[in-house]
């Protein structure tokens, strides 16, 4: 089958390139010449484990192609995807006009009946949105074509998500009663319906708000367990311990129990905005979510603040980590961002290392100083704090940190460290949650 994907970015990428994998031929679409040119000779313009492979091998079969021009993807595709940006207003609500530029304009030029699929996280209502835009452009051309609406949520994390789209946990399709529309997304997902991944259909409403329930939920796990992390600073207990013995219960599960500075990135920070314009918008009280997001900022500040108050006037500090999780490139609500600028205002230096997303921090911040390895960017510090708990942190030397190091503080900001090994080593640990 022949599917078009409007939007390049992570989501679109990703599932431009794996469904090329799984045999259907993916023309993707993007406004970027740039990216465009970028894609085309192979090189992935986002760092994502195994997606530069998937994305040769699909460019070298001939199932993978780009394009700047959406009439170039319309005339043999099915289906067309959106999967376009929807980041937040400033009253946290999701900015929506990207996709239904891309239905319109989807309306504008197609020929031949084609469902329209919305695979970016969108508030529910979006499709039925959608729908009507589609309608109005459609009546207006004079055209009698079928165009359906679904909803296709995306479930991928980064630093997985090629491995997430071709082994999910579950498909997502919501249709509103198109049984067209029904065997087409079938025939799309049946490479992966035949080895047994699961696909659930709802109507296209239940599947708008599954992801921003997914996506809440994980993040309320998250700032449960962070909110438990002040009362064990002062009572003496050990959060590690805690979240061990909660999450040996089968009902509550380990993931998305470790303790920290708290969730960042694409999906959570925005869904769980989201949700809480939708409680604004609808006059429905979502207090978990409320807190969710109010103990997420807390954590986060409150474990600054110890980190600036034990600094001396015009400290040297090094950031170790600056992506908001391992294994990508990702800076989009990344701790880092909020504490250079909190350094960056007392007047500190800040030094700091990261395997992989260094390039992108300077596109923002180009004064810091870049350092090459873990220990460079430790030289001459005052204090190190790790923000981002990639692999080559964990194996670091402690010892050799210390001696490069001008003061003897270590900030644990994921809690990878044990205490006792970096005070053998001389140095002064903070972690969260910790004695």
């Amino acid at each position: 089958m022949q599917i078009a994907v409007v939007g390049t970015g992570y989501v679109g990428l990703v599932s431009a390139a794996c469904f090329a994998e799984l045999g259907h031929t993916v023309i993707g679409v993007d406004l970027g010449e740039e990216k465009v040119r970028k894609l085309s000779s192979g090189e992935c313009t986002i760092y994502e484990p195994g997606l530069e492979d998937v994305l040769k091998r699909g460019l070298a079969s001939g199932r993978l192609s780009f394009t700047t021009d959406i009439k170039e993807a319309l005339p043999e595709s099915k289906i067309v995807f959106s999967a376009v940006a929807t980041p937040p207003n400033e009253n946290f609500s999701a900015d929506l006009r990207a996709v239904f530029i891309v239905a319109e304009t989807v309306a504008k030029f197609a020929e031949e009946d084609t469902v329209f699929v919305n695979k970016s996280t969108v508030p529910v209502g979006t499709g039925k949105k959608c729908e009507e835009k589609i309608a109005a452009v459609l009546k207006e051309r004079g055209i009698d074509i079928q165009m359906p609406v679904v909803s296709n949520p995306e479930f991928l994390r980064e630093g997985s998500a090629v491995a997430d789209t071709m082994h999910p946990d579950r498909i997502v399709v919501g249709i509103n009663g198109n049984k067209w529309a029904h065997k087409l997304i079938d025939e799309l997902y049946q490479p992966l319906t035949r080895s047994n991944k699961p696909i659930v259909y709802t109507n296209r409403e239940s599947a708008e708000i599954v992801k921003y329930a997914s996506n809440g939920f994980l993040a309320t796990k998250i700032s449960f367990i962070n909110m438990l992390t002040e009362l064990c600073e002062k009572t003496g207990a050990d959060i590690r311990d805690i979240a061990k013995g909660m999450g040996l219960d089968d009902r509550i599960g380990p993931r998305f129990l470790h303790a920290g500075i708290g969730y960042g990135g694409s999906c959570f920070p925005k869904d769980v905005k989201a949700l809480i314009a939708l409680s604004n918008e609808t006059g429905i009280d979502f207090p978990i979510i409320h807190a969710t997001h109010d103990i997420n900022n807390k954590q986060r500040l409150r474990f600054f603040k110890k980190l600036t108050d034990a600094l001396p006037a015009n400290a040297t500090v090094c950031l170790w980590g600056l992506s908001f999780k391992p294994n990508t490139d990702d800076l989009r609500e990344a701790p880092s961002l909020d504490l250079i600028e909190i350094l960056s205002k007392a007047g500190h230096t800040i030094q700091t290392f990261d395997p992989i997303a260094m390039d992108n921090m300077k596109a923002i911040y180009p004064d810091l100083n870049y350092c090459s390895d873990p220990l460079k960017a430790a030289t001459d510090a005052d204090a190190v704090i790790l923000l981002t708990e990639w692999d080559v942190f964990r194996g670091v030397d402690l010892q050799a940190t210390k001696q490069a190091m001008k003061g003897d503080h270590l900030f644990d900001g994921r809690n990878v460290y044990d205490p006792d090994e970096v005070r053998g080593a001389g140095l002064d640990y903070v972690g969260i949650g910790i004695q």
